[in-house]
């Protein structure tokens, strides 16, 4: 039996992170090794569990006291590129996003979240795929097809007519992922990637 995906929660609200705890730990292949109220102390217990190789995502609340949780994804990233964080938030502006995603986040999860999407995310991470809120991410798409209707028609069809796998690597290339990172994330060689970058050049979007 494969070891359950171990998660440590942080985020200064007792009661969400209780919840949280209730909602992970009664899945069978999830399991919650930590938590913590701050930022400092987030950074100060993951870094422990990581040395101890008993982690494998840490989820932060964005506004914590202490340091943010955007501050603390930063830190821990330069020192374990390898972790699996998810930024956890109330804000569905695509601004927040965007911060997390180039900070290194994983993923961008909201706290109205579904369950099910709650533990999807924990689990798509893990398995190297980008995770973003729904809520979230139609703000995104939203946005790209505003900027097509200001274009015109035109722009419009040709944003329509893209493949469902060139809207994703449209979407990561907004994020800012370059070629290897999407391939990484996508599981396709960067030459596929070239080649859809390209088929969504000649669409005009």
């Amino acid at each position: 039996m494969a070891k359950p995906i171990r998660v440590f929660l942080a985020d200064d609200h007792v009661a969400l992170r209780t919840g949280l705890r209730m909602l992970l730990d009664g899945e069978t292949d999830i399991t919650v090794v930590g938590e913590a109220s701050d930022g400092e102390g987030a950074i100060e217990r993951i870094e422990v569990l990581r040395a101890q190789d008993a982690l494998d995502v840490a989820i932060l609340d964005v506004a914590m006291p202490a340091m943010s949780g955007l501050e603390a994804l930063r830190r821990l990233k330069r020192r374990d590129h390898a972790l699996h964080v998810l930024i956890l938030t109330m804000h569905t502006s695509e601004s927040y996003m965007f911060q997390a995603i180039q900070a290194g986040a994983s993923g961008y999860l909201v706290k109205n979240a579904d369950p099910n999407e709650i533990t999807g995310a924990i689990r798509d991470v893990v398995a190297g795929h980008a995770f973003v809120s729904p809520a979230v991410e139609d703000r995104v798409l939203a946005e790209f097809v505003s900027r097509a209707r200001r274009a015109g028609a035109r722009a419009t069809s040709a944003l329509q007519a893209l493949t469902e796998r060139e809207r994703e690597v449209l979407g990561l290339i907004a994020l800012g992922h370059t070629n290897v990172e999407i391939g990484e994330k996508l599981f396709v060689t960067v030459k596929t990637v070239e080649t859809h970058r390209a088929q969504i050049g000649r669409a005009h979007v």
